[in-house]
């Protein structure tokens, strides 16, 4: 296997395992407490996260290697360390919202979040706009889950 391959599962693996770490915490969650708390009628339905993060991780691991493949560590490490502390915010809004169930907390954490993965979006571009694009369908569903955290939030 190649190093370009063995990098490609690597980039996409990190995401993906970022996933379903932040899976972990909301199981129960979502089971019970996210199951009773009111929500607003436009609340998607609990199978659609599941696919959308799936495909969501994936985008953002291919997004992550191509900028790899283009730069390098060296030269991307500057978007290529956001890309990291995006899935460490990605996880911690797990971790607020569902496994603190701390919907609030949560809100302020995912602007957070998104301001994080906009930047990631700009230093990925700077490398290759192809890896920034891959990254846009996933600033568009964080910034609808914020509104999702907020009206749930507001709600309850």
């Amino acid at each position: 296997m190649t190093r370009s391959a063995v990098a490609f599962l690597v980039f996409v693996g990190v995401p993906l395992f970022t996933g379903f770490a932040g899976s972990t915490v909301t199981d129960d969650a979502v089971n019970t407490w996210y199951r009773e708390i009111q929500k607003p009628w436009w609340t998607p339905p609990d199978w659609i996260f599941p696919v959308v993060w799936t495909s969501l991780f994936l985008m953002m691991g291919v997004g992550a290697w191509r900028v790899w493949r283009q730069a390098g560590f060296v030269e991307a490490r500057t978007a290529l360390t956001l890309f990291a502390a995006q899935l460490a915010l990605n996880f911690t809004w797990s971790a607020l919202f569902f496994g603190l169930q701390k919907p609030g907390a949560a809100l302020v954490e995912i602007f957070v979040l998104i301001a994080a993965v906009a930047g990631t979006i700009a230093a990925f571009a700077r490398h290759d706009s192809s890896a920034a694009w891959l990254l846009a369908p996933y600033l568009a569903w964080i910034s609808f889950a914020a509104v999702l955290n907020g009206s749930i939030w507001w709600m309850n």
